[in-house]
């Protein structure tokens, strides 16, 4: 692979997450899906912020936060979503920017008066649990006028956001970005995201796995949910069959690597669970890391479970401890 100036250009909802810790009554009064992300219109936005109680403001959105967590790491990386000229825009711009993270998507103009910044309303149940409540707003608009091919050829990896699949101009910006990619000897990695969106786009998302994708990750519902099986066992036979490198993530587990008949088990850092808003979207950064740095995939797989375990460690989504120095006590660097 030729010279990059990126390491990992990221795609995805560009989203600032509203965080609030609520009990199962709360859930159950509200109509609230536990453990599951819920896209929600404006109406239900405004109706679930009143309804709770005190919350945190932090930038968010899937593949965005892979893509923080890589900045923080000190990785080259760049991220393309679409967020409005407003407040919430803001403060999700200036959030990844000040993580040295390249983010030059045209922001939506103010005399759009219909749609803002997308937000996530998580709600955080006092196992720890996260039931995610999206209003995606303007980052739904993401098209294929969004994507510099210049910038899609300049990155040895490229990181996709299967939520993306729910819009139809988001799938042919994807397949815009591959084509630039993987012309100019870049790879492609993409994340399943959630069962349900799985289920929405299946066909899709295994056409795409089979013929495009160099790099799946998904924790185990969403790989049984792909391939339709009964046992997780079954969907990792069936996706080492198409995919070069799967990373699957199982909870308190940590997670298995599989390369061709290769399987590399993982085992989860050893910390207190707290919320695990963000978790798997901290464990491709640190699998990701450890990927463009040339490292073991037992290496790759323990530098994500180690930054999905600084993540589930406290509310939020976001590191709030130096990843590298933790990986240095891991013994990681």
């Amino acid at each position: 692979m030729s010279e990059k100036r990126f390491d990992v250009v990221g795609i995805g909802n560009a989203i600032v997450d509203v965080l609030a810790r609520v009990n199962e009554e709360f859930l159950a009064e509200n109509k609230v899906e536990k453990g599951i992300m819920t896209l929600i219109d404006a109406e239900r936005a405004i109706s679930l912020y009143g309804a709770m109680g005190p919350a945190q403001e932090i930038s968010g959105g899937s593949v965005a936060n892979t893509i923080a967590g890589l900045g923080m790491l000190g990785a080259k990386s760049a991220f393309v979503g679409k967020v409005k000229d407003d407040q919430l825009g803001a403060i999700f711009a200036h959030d990844i920017r000040s993580l040295g993270v390249a983010f030059d998507t045209p922001m939506t103009g103010r005399d759009r008066l219909d749609e803002e910044t997308g937000r996530c309303i998580v709600l955080v149940s006092p196992d720890g649990e996260r039931s995610m409540n999206t209003y995606l707003g303007v980052s739904a608009d993401l098209a294929v006028s969004d994507i510099d091919e210049a910038l899609m050829a300049d990155t040895k990896w490229l990181y996709l956001e299967g939520y993306r699949f729910d819009g139809f101009e988001s799938q042919e910006a994807f397949r815009k970005a591959i084509a630039a990619c993987r012309g100019a000897g870049g790879k492609v990695s993409i994340t399943l995201s959630d069962p349900f969106c799985i289920e929405r786009h299946r066909d899709l998302f295994r056409t795409m796995v089979r013929d495009e994708v160099d790099l799946l990750f998904a924790n185990e519902h969403e790989l049984v949910s792909l391939y339709q099986t009964e046992t997780l066992e079954d969907a990792m036979d069936l996706a080492r069959k198409e995919v070069e490198l799967v990373a699957c993530t199982v909870g308190p587990a940590g997670a298995y690597v599989l390369q061709g008949e290769r399987t590399v088990h993982a085992p989860a850092a050893p910390m207190k669970r707290v919320d695990a808003t963000g978790a798997g979207d901290m464990f491709a950064a640190g699998f990701l890391y450890g990927l463009t740095r040339g490292r073991n995939l037992l290496t790759c797989g323990t530098m994500g479970c180690v930054a999905a375990g600084e993540i589930i460690s406290h509310i939020g989504a976001r590191p709030e401890e130096n990843l590298k120095e933790l990986f240095d006590r891991f013994g990681l660097n």
